[in-house]
């Protein structure tokens, strides 16, 4: 018999055993009171399904089950590798329809959708590996390949745009180097894994450079998509000061950025963004808050039912139990019923010489 307890076993004690005190106490009573079976109120038979009944509660949460069972588990053999763009215009508060700064809070941001995009990539490839490469002024691999998706999604809810006051303008192609590279050390690993990548970004270019381009990836990859964030009418953008607290961390505290004299506002650049997305052999989705994502599935070849390798846990009895408490309560509830039944027809009954009266 193995035990997964729902709440820590001493809690459980300290729960059930005052009940279980009680109802024995009034079993004890009853067996007293109706000597050779006879009962008055509730005999000893209905106390006794209520030492039963608290005794199934106990054992409900404390979940039995014995060893043996099996699942099997869907294994993806394949590596997603996720570039996200970290410039101050992914703070702009145009994600959720909110224009010209009326919401003022990080819910509303670019990067409130990015999260919440990386969150469904992690569970639609069950058993991949992945990694996570940022960029803005520099590209930054911030999380290797790896099965942890909890780590992932780690990674980017703390994840912080750069700092406004040192921003010099960015390309939405500096990734490009970084990206091929971890392609290819992915591919020198693991040959027979197939590979994927996700770009998410707003498609602004900042700097005078055409955007490097991302033909080396292409013949890399088997599949993906590049996501796109922000409107055309444009978003205010708060200062990030990198320090704890501050915007990207959800206080909305900074100022807005300002350009002549009024918040500057950040548009989707999507020609630039199809333009990356044609260079991987992807497709591209313009993201808004009221849609989600619709990601391409992972290459057939690549995802199969771990068959050979069940993981072995518990077969759950806790199902047993709760049928247990299901009865005696609906017994409970049938007794309660012809009680209350009884006392009304009592109580309807006419009292002698009630007619004379």
């Amino acid at each position: 018999m193995i035990l997964q307890p729902v709440l820590a076993p001493l809690l459980v004690l300290l729960l059930v055993l005052p009940v279980l005190a009680a109802t024995v106490w009034m079993l004890v009573r009853a067996l007293r009171r109706a000597p050779g079976g006879a009962s008055t109120g509730a005999g000893p038979v209905i106390w006794a399904l209520r030492v039963v009944l608290v005794l199934a509660c106990g054992a409900l949460l404390l979940r039995p089950g014995v060893p043996g069972g099996h699942v099997r588990t869907l294994a993806s053999a394949t590596d997603v590798v996720i570039a996200i763009d970290t410039t101050a215009s992914m703070v702009a508060e145009d994600w959720d329809g909110v224009k010209n700064g009326s919401a003022g809070n990080a819910d509303s941001t670019r990067m409130a959708g990015v999260r919440e995009d990386v969150q469904r990539i992690a569970e639609a490839y069950p058993g991949a590996r992945f990694a996570l490469i940022t960029f803005d002024a520099n590209a930054v691999l911030r999380l290797p390949l790896t099965t942890d998706t909890g780590a992932l999604v780690s990674a980017v809810e703390v994840l912080q745009p750069e700092v406004t006051r040192q921003s010099k303008g960015s390309s939405i192609g500096i990734a490009n180097q970084l990206l091929t590279q971890t392609l290819q050390n992915a591919q020198k690993a693991a040959p027979d894994r197939a590979r994927m990548v996700f770009y998410l970004g707003d498609g602004e270019q900042t700097v005078s450079t055409e955007p490097e381009p991302f033909d080396s990836a292409k013949k890399l990859i088997s599949g993906g998509e590049v996501l796109g964030y922000g409107t055309s009418q444009g978003g205010p953008m708060r200062e990030t000061t990198g320090a704890f607290g501050d915007t990207a961390s959800g206080s909305g505290a900074g100022p807005y950025i300002q350009y002549q004299g009024s918040d500057a506002l950040s548009r989707i650049d999507e020609k630039n963004l199809q333009r990356i997305a044609s260079e991987l052999g992807v497709g591209y989705e313009r993201r808004t808050a009221d849609a989600k994502t619709v990601l391409p599935p992972a290459p057939k070849s690549t995802t199969a039912y771990r068959e050979d390798d069940p993981l072995t846990q518990p077969t759950d009895l806790s199902w047993i139990v709760a049928l247990v408490v299901a009865a005696l309560l609906c017994a409970e509830i049938a007794r309660a019923t012809m009680l209350i039944v009884r006392m009304r027809g009592l109580s309807a009954r006419p009292t002698p010489g009630g007619e004379n009266a």
